[in-house]
């Protein structure tokens, strides 16, 4: 396969999971900026969400504007990493590697883009809210289409790389903005309101259901953490994105009959999940941990790109 079809397949792969992403944070955010809370945590709440997202371009604009915070993350055609931003460059991807893609796939690519037009630009809190179910909505049949058409081969590979680094990505990003920023100044940790922090970052995730499958127990930041970093059950923790990212680089290693930097970094970095105990990581830190982590996946998605896609 040429180098720039393996990168148009993987971008588009980290494209649609970012979007996806993305309307999570969101529907989360209005969920939590809407409980009244002392002063200022509203504007608090946006930021963090802001920072979640990883999107810090917003120079010389008012961060405590909750509306344009929510337009800049979902509409903002400036922004590349909007959701319509990352709609928009997953169908240019998608496009330019059409052949490679089933018709199945291509169409639900295809139709999320055609979607944005039709969605028009919502202004009141229902509509956006419906604007993000949307969203999710044909995030998860571009998901399907994939996983149920296409055959397990290269390009197969390197969608589903793109996505599994770049969901290890978000779910970092999200524990520890959770963990490190969200909790106002003045609010107990442990209290009402922190609870309903921590169980609003499960429902981001989809994962509430799960937690009490596992734990049988009351929302608690360290089995949240737990669930969250070394779960392999849960697909979305970065134990679970970690053994994904291995997996597919292994099947790449094994199509191209060559292992590289790439496969080396991911089994380093697999390693450190065994016999890890979320006791320790709280006692050492969790930010410097998932910092750490967030370090090495950037690294890895630099050696990815010097081996395959460039």
């Amino acid at each position: 396969m040429l180098s720039r079809t393996a990168d148009s397949l993987y971008w588009t792969g980290r494209y649609i999971e970012r979007a996806d992403y993305l309307a999570r944070i969101l529907e989360a955010t209005l969920r939590l900026a809407a409980i009244p809370t002392k002063t200022g945590t509203e504007a608090a709440i946006w930021a963090a969400a802001l920072a979640t997202s990883g999107c810090n371009c917003m120079e010389g604009q008012d961060l405590s504007d909750g509306r344009a915070i929510r337009e800049h993350l979902a509409l903002s055609v400036d922004n590349p990493s909007s959701i319509h931003s990352c709609l928009t460059r997953a169908r240019t991807n998608a496009r330019s590697v059409r052949t490679a893609l089933t018709v199945e796939l291509w169409e639900a690519i295809n139709g999320a883009w055609n979607g944005l037009a039709e969605q028009g630009r919502p202004r009141r809190s229902d509509e956006f809210i419906d604007f993000l179910q949307w969203v999710k909505g044909v995030t998860l049949a571009v998901e399907g289409a994939t996983s149920r058409t296409m055959l397990r081969n290269d390009a197969y590979w390197f969608l589903r790389l793109g996505a599994a680094v770049e969901r290890a990505d978000n779910t970092a990003r999200l524990l520890d903005v959770k963990y490190h920023l969200l909790l106002p100044e003045g609010e107990r940790v442990g209290g009402q309101f922190d609870y309903f922090q921590w169980t609003t970052l499960l429902r981001e995730v989809s994962a509430l259901t799960a937690y009490r499958w596992v734990y049988r127990d009351g929302v608690k930041p360290w089995l949240v953490a737990d669930l969250m970093v070394l779960n392999r059950q849960m697909p979305r923790s970065l134990a679970s994105c970690q053994a994904s990212i291995v997996r597919y680089l292994d099947r790449l290693a094994v199509d191209y009959d060559r292992r590289g930097p790439s496969q080396r970094i991911a089994s380093a970095q697999m390693q450190q999940f065994e016999g890890a105990d979320m006791e320790q990581i709280f006692q050492s830190g969790l930010h410097e941990y998932i910092q750490g982590f967030l370090h090495e996946n950037d690294r890895l998605g630099a050696a990815i790109s010097d081996q395959y896609l460039s």
